[in-house]
């Protein structure tokens, strides 16, 4: 009987079940966009980007999330959901942007094609 509970707790300590939601996933993107507003100015960029301009890409990425989502593989999502809300920052733009590029190497001629964002917003 020791014998088969060890197993069965090594077994579980093996297998790491991400939960992963039918629904695009609740990020908080305002702390990278700040973060990413101030780099851009401490690094003397010529056009930082404003956290305006940040938060307006987040949203756009997270309604593409929403038409493409259910669609994604659940690995896939739970994969890319990981690498987005990875090193502390969350960002619907790179999980968008996982996606994407796992839809294209999987079948370049049938993946989204990305939107991408524009630093000079007022020449649009």
């Amino acid at each position: 009987m020791k014998i088969a509970a060890l197993f069965a707790a090594l077994l579980g300590s093996q297998l790491f079940v991400m939960p992963v939601s039918d629904r695009v996933p609740e990020l908080k993107v305002e702390a990278m966009c700040k973060a990413t507003t101030a780099d851009d100015k401490a690094n003397g960029l010529a056009l930082p980007q404003s956290f305006a301009d940040c938060m307006r890409d987040e949203t756009a990425a997270q309604q593409q999330l929403n038409t493409v989502w259910g669609t994604a593989d659940r690995s896939l999502r739970a994969s890319c959901e990981v690498e987005a809300t990875s090193g502390g920052s969350q960002s619907y733009v790179d999980l968008l942007t996982c996606i994407q590029m796992a839809e294209w190497v999987k079948s370049p001629s049938t993946a989204t094609r990305l939107r991408g964002a524009s630093k000079d917003r007022n020449s649009q």
